[in-house]
């Protein structure tokens, strides 16, 4: 009996041994999932650029590595998932820049600035540049792992009481904002109300009118059909919003310098995918708008950009001014 009992315990402890082995293998790649997880829907610029990174991380790897993508905010808000990677409990995401991880980073509530970026050729230069790089190595801190930039885009103004054609017109709007400093004064600048509503509760809340508008991309606005519920929108462009590619630190320690580069390697293919996939997406987005009755408008964005240019100067304790000039002249 007391043998048998000895032969059972050592074979457990050998299903131990190899079972943490085996885990740890997973360091070289050697069947390791990552998961990644987004407050998006199907069709959001999150999951277009996540599923072509799954596809290029699994090809790149033989299928070492796989992507488990966890939309629709099924594993919390931006801001839960922020603290998950943090934590290891969730291997990856990607999220607005001045949203939630503007509380982790503070020189993300940049990002929210209005006007700051005269098009997409300018966003780009920065992004791809030095500063871009400045800015996603301010995670290391927090154990957050920063990849690359997907693109969320220039946000718009969307509501359902009336036409937007100048500052005055958008005066007492109780509009849903991200949960980071900038927009609140952003909005204050312009009269309205912010209201602070979790990304993944945003139709419901306009649907209910607990607010009047919001403000995000047309590919945000087409692919989480805010349209259904809003009547007007006002083409504002008041700020790019770029998608931060995070990863935990330790994870991304754990990996061989050749699973590495294959990683970041799909992380930057997949933005110039996603961007120009975008940029094809636009204007067929104003198209089906206005065929679903929207009325669009195009406001005065000189108006908008003087009203709001106090922003940058309350907001100086989040955003160096140095920074601010080193982007405007890039």
């Amino acid at each position: 009996m007391k043998n048998t009992f000895l032969i059972s315990l050592f074979t457990v402890l050998v299903l131990v041994v190899t079972a943490c082995s085996s885990e740890s293998s997973g360091s070289e790649g050697g069947g390791t999932t990552l998961k990644l997880a987004h407050v998006g829907s199907e069709t959001h610029q999150y999951h277009i650029a996540s599923e072509k990174f799954k596809e290029l991380v699994e090809e790149k790897t033989n299928g070492e590595i796989k992507v488990e993508i966890h939309p629709n905010g099924t594993l919390g808000s931006e801001g839960d998932v922020i603290e998950q990677v943090m934590g290891g409990s969730v291997e990856m995401t990607t999220v607005a820049a001045d949203s939630s991880l503007a509380n982790t980073i503070p020189k993300m509530n940049v990002f929210g600035l209005p006007y700051l970026f005269k098009d997409r050729e300018h966003v780009y230069g920065v992004l791809d540049g030095e500063i871009g790089k400045e800015l996603l190595n301010l995670g290391a801190d927090q154990s957050l792992k920063g990849l690359g930039y997907w693109e969320v885009g220039f946000r718009h103004l969307t509501n359902d009481k009336r036409e937007i054609l100048t500052p005055e017109d958008v005066e007492g709007l109780k509009v849903r904002v991200q949960p980071a400093p900038v927009w609140e004064t952003h909005m204050n600048a312009l009269g309205i109300s912010p209201t602070p509503v979790d990304f993944n509760e945003l139709y419901s809340a306009l649907d209910q009118g607990v607010v009047d508008g919001q403000e995000n991309p047309l590919p945000t606005i087409d692919s989480m059909k805010f349209y259904e519920v809003q009547e007007f929108i006002a083409l504002t462009a008041h700020a790019y919003t770029p998608a931060v590619v995070l990863l935990n630190e330790g994870v991304w320690e754990e990996f061989s310098q050749e699973y590495q580069e294959a990683i970041q390697a799909a992380v930057d293919e997949t933005t110039e995918y996603q961007r120009q996939f975008l940029a094809d997406k636009e204007e067929e987005i104003i198209d089906k708008m206005k065929e679903n009755g929207i009325t669009i408008t195009e406001p005065d964005r000189e108006a908008f950009k003087e009203k709001t240019k106090s922003v940058k100067d309350a907001l100086s304790e989040e955003v160096p001014e140095d920074l601010i000039k080193r982007i405007e002249e890039n």
